[in-house]
């Protein structure tokens, strides 16, 4: 039986799932590395790095499981990637921001604070520090490794920033190493509750840009060298 010919002016059925254009392929193949990234961090965030099954990452980005053994040969490598790219590569940049800024040792302590807080603590990024606190005793090759890439030089940065306030004079003789700890335990509490009580909206919500302001002010307020005092001026004819 022949099939009647359309009738004039007809246009062509289209398959029901035409491949895209050779522009638009590129572009994924370009931006799959991230794609994984991204749902590595969701999942391990999410489940656990224990629990995440790379299938799971590779389903959750769209690929085959062969496609996310292409770029990560190991689930361990593929977190090692995610740390790199989400806080590693924010770490360089905080530095290249101590490095270039010109204002007082106060005002690039508070940057310094907000910035952690606006390009980590409050993304996605800051699951990782639920993440490392929960998992990273059964996993020691993890855990030195984010001990030398993240947990090191943050700290040094954070001296940094610190030791130049002394070295100015804006900022008390303190053991540095100290005032880095206590500045870092915050940060990292807020991180932690953001990504647990926060995230099942349990109980009272911590405003954490409010708590951020506090600890900027309380340890300012600590660092700040004292002003010296005014000279005591004696009056005139008095003896």
């Amino acid at each position: 039986m022949k099939t009647a010919p359309p009738f004039p002016g007809a246009v062509p059925a289209q398959p029901a799932h035409p491949n895209p254009p050779l522009h638009a392929r590129l572009r994924r193949k370009e931006a799959r590395p991230l794609e994984l990234l991204d749902a590595a961090l969701a999942l391990f965030v999410e489940h656990g790095f224990a629990a995440t099954r790379i299938e799971d990452v590779a389903a959750r980005a769209g690929v085959s499981k062969g496609t996310l053994y292409l770029y990560y040969p190991s689930k361990e490598e593929l977190l090692k990637e995610v740390i790199r790219h989400k806080v590693v590569n924010q770490i360089a940049e905080g530095m290249d921001v101590i490095r270039q800024f010109e204002g007082s040792a106060a005002e690039l302590f508070a940057v310094m604070i907000r910035l952690w807080w606006e390009r980590i603590g409050e993304t996605p990024a800051g699951g990782i520090v639920k993440l490392m606190m929960c998992e990273v005793r059964n996993f020691p090759e993890i855990a030195q490794f984010y001990v030398d890439e993240v947990i090191a030089p943050s700290n040094q940065m954070m001296a940094q920033m610190v030791q130049r306030g002394v070295a100015s004079g804006e900022f008390r003789h303190v053991d540095v190493q100290k005032v880095v700890s206590a500045l870092v335990g915050p940060l990292v509490f807020l991180a932690l509750n953001k990504h647990s009580l926060g995230a099942c909206s349990v109980g009272h919500l911590l405003d954490a840009k409010s708590v951020i302001e506090a600890q900027i002010d309380l340890a300012l307020n600590g660092l700040l060298a004292p002003s010296p005092p005014t000279p005591h001026k004696t009056p005139k004819g008095t003896p």
